[in-house]
């Protein structure tokens, strides 16, 4: 499994996993609507401009993939993020099963974990009011709709609820569906780590049409 499509390369996730890939010899293909916003240059990594809201579009690029990785994100203060969110995934959904890729890893959200018995984080009233509606469309598509979807080979990679720039250290712990949280009760992850765990999975798959989540 050598060659990939990443959806939404240029974003924070998006790049931290771009440049995993690449220094793990992999052969990207990068989607992404400004191809300007790309800086580096990679034997191994192709840029291509594309609209995913568009089925035919998402189906040109993924043709041909071993795997395609989504980090598509509406832009967070886009006033429209939660339908255009799940408007769109289930469109890139759409568009992978046309290409015939059996294999899908996306970069799923915090907020439909648990943190305690039968609270999920979107629920819990501790997300602040304004990314709130981001929030509830990844849990949203996840378990609306993502979680019945049999035809492919996917996997909904829930982050830490903090997730920020800092260090790959390669030490990190992983779960399912509770929040992973440390000795003090935070919930963290460098996106180096998210990125290394991401790709971990892409290389030896372990999860099959099902969550799992990381943290420290």
């Amino acid at each position: 499994m050598k060659n990939i499509v990443l959806i939404g390369a240029s974003g924070f996730v998006g790049s931290a996993i771009l440049n995993e890939a690449l220094n793990r010899g992999f052969h990207v293909t990068a989607v992404v609507r400004n191809p300007e916003k790309i800086k580096i240059e990679n034997e191994n990594l192709q840029v291509k401009k594309a609209d995913v809201s568009s089925l035919e579009e998402v189906y040109n690029v993924c043709k041909g993939a071993d795997a395609v990785i989504s980090a598509y994100n509406p832009g967070w203060d886009n006033p429209n993020i939660y339908n255009e969110t799940i408007k769109v995934y289930l469109n890139i959904i759409d568009g992978v099963k046309k290409a015939g890729v059996n294999r899908f890893l996306m970069v799923g959200g915090a907020g439909s974990l648990f943190i305690a018995p039968g609270l999920r984080l979107m629920d819990s009233g501790e997300v602040p009011e304004k990314i709130l509606p981001g929030v509830r469309a990844l849990g949203s598509f996840y378990l609306d709709f993502l979680k019945k979807e049999k035809e492919i080979d996917w996997v909904f990679f829930s982050p830490a609820a903090d997730m920020r720039s800092g260090v790959r250290t390669g030490r990190y712990r992983l779960g399912k569906d509770d929040m992973i949280v440390d000795k003090v009760g935070n919930s963290h992850i460098s996106v180096q780590d998210y990125a290394a765990a991401m790709i971990d999975e892409l290389e030896k798959p372990v999860h099959h049409q099902e969550r799992f989540t990381i943290g420290y």
